[in-house]
């Protein structure tokens, strides 16, 4: 995952983006928004540019006005990657935040959601943060169902230990998980008839559409909603 689909298209940070706000929870800073009474959460895991993206806030308030208690937590500390920065490239940056330990923060935002009253929980996770969200898949205790968004390192054998509901939305130009790989994946979860599944390729779009395109773009917009609403979908399915 050190090729430039991973960098393309940086998004703007804005810290104070989004209609939520900013809290610490699980023991991390995360973006918070939805009803903080709500019995249901979705957990959303970002790609490498981390929590601080408009976009990702934007789907985070979309979810939370379906009547979800949204957490986006801070995986790496006030530490995003800076693809201009050259003393820090992809591989460096990887080596000081893996996925491993990402996963791990992750179940201390579940066990906070728990605590504080929440009985059933979603994850989505985007690129880096779809590793982190296929992990927890694989225990139907700690989510209810995930969405993978043009996940980056999961692998076949990941997709076999699988034991939630899940979703893979694949991109047709993607060299970290390219439409044959997502083929794959589709064939193991759909001869797993005790986990349901859904996968779909978007047609013309490349990794991190969902997330990093252009708004000006009526298609990218179109197939970057489209997206977005399959994963409400999904979660609203299980989540409830």
């Amino acid at each position: 995952m050190s090729g430039p689909q991973c960098c393309a298209n940086p998004p703007t940070l804005s810290p104070n983006s989004g209609v939520g706000s900013v809290i610490e929870f699980g023991g991390l800073k995360s973006y918070v928004s939805g009803p903080s009474d709500s019995k249901l959460a979705v957990l959303l895991a970002s790609d490498v540019f981390g929590y601080e993206a408009p976009e990702l806030r934007k789907i985070a308030d979309k979810i939370a006005a379906a009547g979800y208690y949204v957490v986006v937590p801070d995986f790496f500390n006030g530490d995003p990657l800076d693809p201009d920065n050259v003393e820090k490239l992809l591989p460096v940056w990887l080596s000081l935040h893996e996925p491993a330990k990402a996963y791990e923060d992750a179940k201390l935002v579940i066990e906070a959601l728990k605590s504080k009253g929440i009985t059933a929980i979603g994850a989505a996770g985007f690129c880096y943060g779809a590793k982190v969200v296929v992990e927890l898949a694989k225990s139907s205790d700690l989510i209810q169902a995930g969405v993978l968004l043009h996940p980056s390192f999961v692998t076949l054998d990941d997709v076999k230990e699988v034991k939630a509901p899940l979703a893979i939305l694949g991109a047709e130009m993607d060299q970290y998980t390219p439409p044959e790989l997502v083929k794959q994946f589709e064939e193991i979860l759909s001869s797993n008839s005790e986990v349901e599944s859904f996968v779909k390729i978007f047609p013309g779009v490349a990794h991190g559409w969902t997330l990093r395109y252009d708004l000006d773009d009526e298609m990218a917009v179109k197939s970057a909603e489209e997206a977005q609403q399959d994963t409400l979908d999904w979660i609203m399915k299980f989540v409830k």
